[in-house]
């Protein structure tokens, strides 16, 4: 009787045990069984969006796939003659190593990211050369097109003047290339330094660099221009000179004196002349500083179609300060007011004697005239 009860409590043990083994295995079916149909996305996740998952989940290989959706597709500047006197290649630019994520820099990619649950971060992205610089001139609306370009997804620039062509250059290039923002695939690097168009080294320089850049010159009458030059430097040093003690030689004989600096820059033709030994023609934007003022969208048309990108600057960025007398970002999205340049733009200038003005528009006229056919644009300054 004993060992017969002994083998009934052995053989309901291990009754209990199979039963045991049994509902845990419908325990795990049923759980596998939820997660292959999606039921198991409440489960919180993280750093992640919740999301059904087919097999093993690799975050690298999501994570490239959202980056990559968010990525502009890539566009190549034209224009690419023989490139001629280059010894630094524009190839020669910081490689992600194998395996590594794309870097990116956009703050809207960003934006796109976080809102996926990716974590992102300001060193993604690529430092370059500038494939695009605005070389000139000083005072002929250089600022406002770089804000107006800024406005740009896949535009990339440094907000202030690099002078690197004209000033430190013998900082090296890899100096300069760290002073430019990260960039993304498709997206373009830029830089904007005005006296660049009138250094006699800059354009063997530039082209040292990358005889491909593309070369953008913001032109303004040169009589204006100088008047403005001058108010700046006024406003700096308010015991400054009449201007027409600086513009002529002597009162008497009316004769410009072009070592003035002011007077100097005026003179586009023999500038361009300078640049045209090292880049070709159609490496060159004109964009006219007036039509900048009178027409912003009209100039920024073709800035973008010049540098290959989408026109997404348009006249609803635009409203005209009738304050300062020319045309500011409207408000952008998350701020309580409009972009409008510095209080040091638009500034009155002085009264200057008409015949001064008149002399420095019949010194200028034959210059002009020489810059219109070079440019093959007639900027309508006389």
């Amino acid at each position: 009787m004993g060992c017969s009860g002994c083998r009934v409590r052995f053989n309901f043990g291990k009754v209990l045990s199979k039963v045991s083994v049994f509902f845990t295995m419908v325990l795990i079916f049923t759980y596998f069984f939820y997660c292959l149909t999606g039921f198991c996305d409440s489960a919180p996740r993280t750093l992640y969006s919740q999301q059904a998952l087919d097999g093993d989940y690799d975050i690298l290989d999501d994570r490239r796939r959202i980056l990559g959706d968010l990525r502009p597709p890539a566009r190549l500047l034209h224009d690419a003659p023989s490139q001629r006197n280059r010894t630094v290649s524009a190839d020669a630019e910081q490689m992600d190593a194998p395996g590594q994520l794309p870097q990116r820099v956009s703050d809207s990619a960003n934006k796109s990211a976080q809102s996926n649950g990716i974590p992102v971060s300001n060193t993604f992205g690529t430092k370059r050369f500038p494939q695009a610089i605005i070389i000139g001139v000083k005072k002929g609306g250089t600022r406002a097109l770089l804000e107006f370009l800024r406005i740009h997804p896949d535009v990339r620039a440094v907000g202030a003047e690099p002078h690197f062509f004209d000033r430190f250059y013998d900082k090296g290039l890899e100096w300069y290339r760290n002073l430019m923002p990260r960039t993304l695939d498709g997206q373009i690097t830029m830089e904007k330094t005005p006296s660049y168009f009138v250094t006699k080294e800059a354009p063997g320089r530039v082209c040292t660099m990358n005889c491909q850049t593309k070369l953008i010159v913001v032109v303004r009458d040169p009589v204006t221009r100088a008047v403005s030059d001058y108010t700046q430097t006024l406003s700096k040093n308010p015991g400054l000179p009449s201007f027409q003690s600086l513009a002529l030689k002597n009162s008497s004989t009316g004769l410009i004196d072009t070592t003035w600096s002011a007077v100097r820059i005026g003179l586009y033709a023999k500038h361009l002349e300078n640049w045209l030994q090292h880049f070709p023609l159609s490496h060159f934007l004109f964009v006219s500083g007036e039509r900048l003022v009178s027409d912003p969208a009209g100039e920024m048309g073709r800035v973008q179609d010049f540098l290959g990108l989408k026109r997404v600057v348009s006249d609803k960025h635009f409203y005209f300060n009738q304050t300062k007398g020319f045309p500011c970002l409207k408000k952008p999205e998350g701020s309580s007011r409009p972009r409008c340049l510095g209080k040091s733009k638009g500034r009155p200038h002085p009264q200057i004697p008409s015949e001064v003005l008149q002399r420095l528009r019949d010194f200028y006229r034959p210059f002009n005239h020489r810059f219109y056919q070079m440019s093959g644009q007639d900027f309508g300054w006389d």
